[in-house]
């Protein structure tokens, strides 16, 4: 049973309405804030644009991963604030991907979007591609999963609003975002809570 109204977007199903497979989610959003009803994944979306320098790059005139993973943990913290309007830590940074180089001259595109959340923890999935400013070409080069959870001025981890689903695409991000932080717990000998 949906607890949207009639013409709405989807928000996290609740746990009867999951799969058996997916993870258990956030309280029905009657618990959460009423201010704080949810925030659509759309609202989340965070882009920048690097310039890659010679002060970037390794002798082969190719930008350093340090400083590629540096733009993601950026771009990362941005949408994920975008999303719980809070501080923000990581906490885990999955799966990330090198899958071509970004020379020098060439401009690093970062797009960040947040994929799941959970009480206090929120995954957002950041995608990296080159740019050749001469031709256009554009190529993925990397990709990453990181979690962030919401802090308060005393450093606590705080509640963040739920996710709004709009559309297919949504729901497919934030089932697999569920699986990437079972086996997250399960990597770290946690069971879920």
């Amino acid at each position: 049973m949906s607890i949207d109204p009639p013409g709405e977007p989807s928000v996290n199903p609740s746990p009867s309405e999951q799969p058996h497979s997916m993870a258990p989610l956030q309280p029905p959003i009657e618990d959460a804030a009423p201010e704080e009803p949810g925030r659509r994944a759309s609202e989340t979306e965070a882009e920048q644009h690097h310039i890659v320098m010679p002060n970037d790059a390794n002798p082969l005139g190719t930008v350093f991963g340090g400083r590629v993973m540096e733009w993601v943990d950026i771009v990362g913290a941005i949408s994920a604030q975008r999303h719980c309007r809070a501080p923000v830590v990581l906490a885990a940074l999955d799966d990330m991907q090198f899958l071509h180089p970004i020379m020098v001259g060439h401009i690093a595109v970062l797009k960040a979007r947040v994929n799941w959340v959970g009480n206090t923890s929120i995954e957002v999935g950041v995608k990296v591609t080159s740019e050749n400013p001469l031709t256009g070409e554009l190529r993925q080069t990397s990709k990453a999963y990181l979690t962030y959870v919401a802090r308060n001025e005393e450093g606590r981890a705080v509640r963040v609003p739920r996710l709004i689903l709009e559309t297919d695409e949504d729901r497919r991000r934030f089932a697999d975002g569920a699986e990437r932080r079972r086996e997250r717990l399960r990597r770290a000998g946690r069971e879920e809570t």
